[in-house]
């Protein structure tokens, strides 16, 4: 399965291509020459998912905005979208899923709190899960999709085992680990989630 389209900025920051539509998933430590964004999807709002800073050097006039509904009032942008778990919203010819991301007996990300990940289904019909900060949920299991970016780190997230379980439950055709190397998590983490995974398993090093 070809995923060149999918570039892992580092941590939980993606920027996916389809065609000439630039996508982008929590932006946050952007290269100095990144593209400018048509989508941008913020999942939460904590530092290292939601960052001003950097929105302002990839976002124009045109981009739309995907956001949880915490970082959705504060974004104050034309074209603003609040996701709500279970939504499905269209961003120009990208068709978005939120999917809900909450802890399971760890307290950093409630439940309550309404924050996402999103299933981006691109042109080609190729569906990418990024699954935000969360743990391994009940929701997961019934997931449909082509690439997993999942986060391996633990402490905040899941374990690196924990996600392959997740991971094996659902079958997604490739999983990319993320959250590692920055604030928590190492390399380690995501080479024991390639052992454990039963499909394919993609460790990227972040394009910065």
């Amino acid at each position: 399965m070809n995923i060149d389209h999918i570039h892992w900025i580092g941590h939980a920051s993606f920027r996916l291509e389809d065609g000439a539509t630039q996508i982008y998933i929590d932006p946050w430590k952007l290269p100095a020459r990144a593209p400018k964004a048509d989508v941008i999807l913020i999942t939460h709002s904590h530092f290292d998912h939601y960052s001003e800073d950097d929105i302002a050097r990839v976002e124009q006039p045109s981009t739309i905005f995907i956001a949880a509904a915490d970082v959705a009032g504060k974004l104050g942008r034309r074209h603003v979208t609040t996701a709500r778990p279970g939504g499905t919203y269209q961003a120009g010819a990208v068709r978005v899923e939120a999917v809900p991301a909450y802890n399971v007996g760890k307290p950093f990300h409630g439940k309550d709190k309404g924050w996402v990940g999103y299933i981006v289904t691109l042109s080609s019909g190729q569906r990418i899960y990024h699954a935000g900060d969360s743990d391994a949920t009940p929701e997961m299991r019934a997931l449909h999709v082509d690439v997993a970016l999942m986060p391996c780190g633990g402490t905040y997230t899941m374990t690196p085992d924990e996600v392959a379980a997740a991971a094996n439950a659902f079958k997604p055709a490739v999983l990319i680990p993320m959250h590692w190397g920055e604030v928590v998590g190492s390399k380690a983490d995501a080479e024991a989630v390639a052992k454990a995974f039963k499909g394919t398993t993609m460790i990227r090093a972040p394009e910065r």
